[in-house]
């Protein structure tokens, strides 16, 4: 089965968004500075995004591992 993912990109705010659903949620921390992770009330990952996109190493990869608070 198919699932969609929206990204959205905003060159002024130098800042990208990728959902894998529209539900409700909130941001929280991860272990990398620049991501957030979306989540619902559940714990399920929604998405994420990254700050400063434009500002990233282009030799070595962005890694962080998304944790939902009710999965750690």
């Amino acid at each position: 089965m198919a699932q969609s993912v929206k990204i959205w990109f905003d060159p002024e705010a130098d800042f990208l968004e990728v959902l894998f659903s529209d539900a409700p949620g909130h941001l929280c921390e991860t272990d990398h500075d620049a991501i957030m992770e979306r989540v619902d009330n559940q714990g399920n990952i929604l998405g994420f995004s990254v700050l400063n996109v434009s500002k990233l190493s282009k030799e070595k990869p962005l890694y962080a591992q998304l944790i939902a608070p009710n999965a750690a």
